[in-house]
């Protein structure tokens, strides 16, 4: 069972800065583990709180920075766990 399906379909990290917020998601390879980032922007419609992959001009500052903060937490883990860096092996950071 993929480790998505054991969390019951949930994000292994968020990161969110006011209502910017980035899910990331973790799927296991024959490559090992890989990750996937989704952004939204939150917004209320009335009583109901909803999300959006549309972003303003006055978003997009911090729509870099939560992506910065999320690629930093994807190479935290695979530093912690010993993995290797995903993507093209002949990439150094």
């Amino acid at each position: 069972m993929s480790k998505s399906k054991e969390r019951g379909n949930r994000p292994v990290h968020e990161v969110r800065l006011g209502r910017i917020k980035a899910a990331i998601w973790e799927n296991e390879t024959q490559n090992g583990t890989r990750h996937n980032v989704k952004v939204t922007r939150l917004y209320k419609d009335g009583a109901e709180w909803k999300d959006s992959d549309s972003f303003g001009r006055d978003d997009l500052l911090v729509v870099a920075k939560v992506l910065d903060l999320a690629h930093s937490w994807i190479f935290q883990q695979a530093a912690e766990t010993g993995g290797q860096h995903e993507g093209d092996s002949d990439v150094h950071y």
